[in-house]
């Protein structure tokens, strides 16, 4: 198996670890365990987008433009607006709560909540897609290990995200194996999205700081939008908070690593 292969399939297997979790655990994951996990994803997403996705898109900027800012910039609110306009129009539902967002329709709860976790995993594809592919080309400063580094760090954060679609499923007396499929389903679309990147890079790489910005902005909007707000709903909030610094710490450190 190849490195790029190896590259496509790490965050999809971070998923599939992370919705295993139904056959070990008990049948509803305890509030503070979640919130950490949901802290701890927000801080792996946060570190990815800057050291990963912005930090090297100012720097392919820097070579292209006498306005390094400018790409980033309009990059970053691109990506923002890309998962604002897929929050508004995709039917979703939030975990722990009863409202759906996004357009009517009569799809299920299990389906609105699996969409929910798809959503974050469609910019965190592109990521690991728009990374691999610039390592591939040689034209940028990206190196296979960066690249294969932001695999891992998007695997880590998908461990709690696989885990946080497919205990609350259980717990509403799904099945485990059906309760694992769907958590499983929910990350199928990181390796679809990352190789689609992948595939058009020749036509996208005079945009690639662009494209690395757009990512960043997609992931941070997750953050914002939803991984933060649920786990700072409620109770033990400084959980949550505790998992942010230490999700952020680690993937910094494997950046920089």
């Amino acid at each position: 198996m190849d490195t790029i292969t190896i590259g496509l399939l790490i965050p999809f297997m971070g998923t599939l670890l992370g919705a295993a979790t139904v056959f070990l655990l008990r049948d509803k994951m305890g509030t503070k365990f979640q919130k950490f996990l949901l802290g701890f994803a927000s801080g792996v997403m946060i570190a990815a987008s800057v050291w990963s996705l912005l930090i090297p898109a100012i720097e392919v900027s820097e070579g292209q433009s006498q306005y390094a800012w400018l790409p980033p910039a309009i990059g970053f609110l691109g990506g923002m607006g890309f998962l604002l306009l897929l929050d508004t129009v995709i039917p979703h539902l939030h975990l722990g709560s009863d409202k759906p967002e996004g357009m009517k329709s009569k799809l299920g709860r299990s389906t609105m909540l699996m969409f929910a976790v798809t959503l974050h995993n469609i910019p965190e594809g592109m990521a690991v897609g728009v990374v691999l592919a610039g390592a591939i080309s040689g034209q940028t400063a990206i190196t296979i290990a960066g690249a294969i580094t932001l695999s891992i760090g998007i695997a880590i954060q998908n461990f709690p995200e696989g885990a946080i679609i497919s205990m609350p499923l259980r717990s509403e007396g799904m099945s485990r194996k059906k309760a694992f499929g769907y958590g499983a389903l929910s990350g199928i679309v990181e390796p679809i999205a990352a190789i689609i990147t992948i595939v058009l890079i020749d036509l996208m790489m005079p945009i690639f700081p662009y494209l690395l910005a757009f990512s960043a902005g997609a992931m941070i909007y997750v953050v914002v939008e939803e991984l933060i707000p649920e786990s700072q709903n409620g109770d033990h909030s400084n959980i949550g908070t505790i998992g942010v610094a230490l999700g952020f710490v680690l993937m910094m450190v494997l950046d920089i690593m």
